[in-house]
């Protein structure tokens, strides 16, 4: 057989895996990225003696393909997952002073499992809390992959099903606004209804927590690269693609800024308005629907403080405007004794543009009101990133908008998280993206493989 050559546009986690999964089949592949590095939007840098990670990413063990792809760059042990779930939820906002409550599962079977911690749940009444469990019924006899569920809004069907404006805030957006990066109101309910249903409701174990211990390039960029190369997977990084064009042959041609690469394959995986500006005529039906696909930001801050204010890994906050706490001391390099700490900002739409000192004046105070032990703490350094097209927006109606891998053009084919995974833009989706483009076009070129999730395609 011989070695069919597959060019992979884009170095994400979308692109390495597909990149990964087509050399595994004994494709010849080269792999293209226009920045210095692998990751995508999933990376770290340096400031000073620290290594950052752009913004905080976590996954959960229903994540089966980015498990996979921890698995697969020999990365799982530097990223593992709690032994059972555990989120701690500071309220700040209590009449009677700050209450802690927390989010935890049991060894009972779903979904019993999440029943004790929800009886104990501080943060709503008795009625809202009995409320939540019949809502949870009703969430789990819906089927994500239902088109009609793409065209509601999850806050609609929430109310319809007795859920009050404090339970919304305190429990659905809570994890929501986390994974979907939007509001109740503003997500689809078909997205909303994966995410809780395969997170929530489906296995015991299958909202147990994980994150990088390490910073997040030395799994998404050196271990991915070292894997690459052993693949036999060509890389060249700085090289930006200028024109995909199709040939009389059949085949492609993929120009760069410094050469010209011939491919039986081409996949696209980059941001949805990438992916448009190269697509040849004819390749999607309604191309112009990719720009339909709206983005929203993220912001994370970033505090490192002389000691230690924080001894919980994370928590989770109401009240106030910050949403998610993580400390990232060990994985930064920190080793003096201070404590860093990055605030995860979803849905940061009225915050992303904001000046750094705006921001400074916003947290601190609302850290200190969180964190006792940061009232007399000294602030060695603050600093923010932002990603104002961090995620695509899971809007009702975006699921008609997202197109699957295979396009009307044979040998070009799309990944990323913004394609119809079935998913919210996660590094899940991106994975799956990768797998499903992978697949689906070795099964083009008869050269079928087993797929890492499900029997074989």
């Amino acid at each position: 057989m011989t070695a069919n050559h597959a060019v992979v546009v884009g170095g994400g986690l979308a692109g390495v895996t597909t990149a990964l999964e087509l050399a595994d089949a004994g494709m010849r592949v080269t792999l293209l990225e226009s920045r210095p590095r692998l990751g995508g939007l999933a990376f770290s840098f340096k400031r000073g003696e620290l290594t950052v990670d752009n913004g905080q990413h976590v996954y959960l063990r229903c994540c089966t393909a980015y498990r996979w792809f921890l698995d697969r760059v020999d990365g799982a042990a530097l990223a593992p997952l709690q032994d059972r779930l555990d989120v701690p939820v500071l309220d700040v906002a209590h009449p009677r002073g700050p209450r802690l409550g927390r989010l935890r599962r049991s060894a009972l079977p779903v979904p019993l499992h999440l029943a004790s911690s929800l009886a104990r749940y501080p943060h709503l009444t008795l009625a809202e809390r009995a409320s939540v469990g019949r809502a949870a019924l009703a969430l789990r006899r819906l089927d994500p992959a239902d088109p009609a569920l793409d065209g509601v809004d999850f806050a609609t069907w929430l109310g319809r099903h007795g859920q009050s404006p404090r339970t919304i805030e305190a429990l659905w957006d809570l994890v929501g606004i986390a994974t979907l990066n939007a509001t109740a109101d503003q997500s689809s309910l078909g997205l909303a209804a994966k995410v809780f249903k395969t997170g929530l409701l489906s296995e015991n174990g299958a909202a147990d927590i994980g994150w990088a211990r390490v910073p997040l390039g030395d799994l998404h960029d050196g271990l991915a690269r070292k894997a690459l190369d052993a693949a036999g997977v060509r890389t060249e990084l700085r090289t930006r693609v200028t024109c995909l064009s199709r040939l009389e042959s059949g085949s492609w041609r993929v120009d760069t800024e410094s050469e010209s690469l011939d491919a039986d394959t081409v996949v696209l995986a980059v941001p949805q308005r990438e992916a448009h500006a190269l697509l040849p005529p004819g390749a999607l039906a309604d191309p112009d629907k990719l720009l339909d696909i709206a983005t929203a930001p993220i912001l994370n801050v970033h505090v490192v403080y002389d000691r230690k204010v924080l001894r919980q890994p994370f928590f989770a906050a109401l009240g106030t405007p910050v949403q998610w706490v993580f400390d990232r001391t060990d994985a930064s390099g920190l080793t003096d004794g201070g404590q860093y700490l990055a605030l995860s900002q979803s849905v940061a739409q009225d915050d992303i543009d904001e000046p750094v000192s705006v921001l400074r004046a916003k947290y601190l105070p609302e850290l200190e009101r969180l964190l006792p032990a940061a009232r007399g703490a000294k602030v060695r350094d603050f600093f923010v990133t932002r990603e104002r097209t961090a995620t695509f927006a899971p809007t009702p109606g975006v699921g008609r908008l997202r197109p699957g891998a295979r396009t009307d053009t044979p040998g070009l084919f799309l990944a990323g998280a913004w394609t119809a995974t079935g998913w919210p833009a996660t590094m899940e989706s991106a994975v799956r993206s990768g797998q499903a483009a992978a697949h689906a076009a070795l099964a083009g070129l008869d050269r079928r493989r087993e797929h890492p999730l499900r029997e074989a395609v």
